[in-house]
């Protein structure tokens, strides 16, 4: 396309969606490199992003699974939210108390178009069981039975 008044610049006739296909319509590298940082593209790199857990629980993102960058925040928080779950479900099962429990988003930078995304969450729980072990409630009382008047308190002796 010529515009008028002006020869030998050629404008492409479709918008592009990923930087091959800008590639491929002639648009140049300081184009599409402006179109990616602006959002107007999507970079390869995060067009092919995929999310895995790598935990043992049975949450989801078992296998590697693309989530739209929009979305990723979201959607980390809510798996991670299922370990808090799972957390809370065991210590209810096994006699247990759910003490603390904290989600943490991870964040990196693209290294092909500079923008910040989120790249993963993290989560920490601590469960207090609540039953006695009958080894050491049988150590403490022969403990007991060795240290009782031990403590001499001289400060009340007249």
């Amino acid at each position: 396309m010529q515009i008028s008044g002006i020869s030998n610049i050629n404008i492409p006739q479709s918008v592009p969606h990923t930087v091959s296909q800008a590639q491929d319509y002639g648009y140049d590298k300081a184009t599409i490199k402006q179109m990616v940082r602006s959002g107007k593209i999507e970079c390869e790199t995060c067009a092919n992003r995929k999310y895995q857990d790598g935990s043992d629980e049975m949450v989801s993102f078992k296998s590697p699974a693309h989530i739209s960058p929009e979305s990723a925040a979201s959607a980390v928080m809510a798996h991670e939210q299922e370990h808090v779950g799972n957390a809370y479900k065991e210590a209810a099962n096994k006699n247990g108390e759910v003490v603390q429990a904290s989600v943490r988003i991870k964040t990196s930078i693209c290294p092909e178009c500079g923008r910040s995304y989120v790249s993963g969450g993290e989560t920490r729980t601590q469960i207090k069981y609540n039953e006695e072990n009958p080894y050491g409630k049988s150590f403490k009382g022969a403990d007991a039975a060795s240290v009782t008047g031990m403590n001499f308190d001289l400060k009340n002796e007249t």
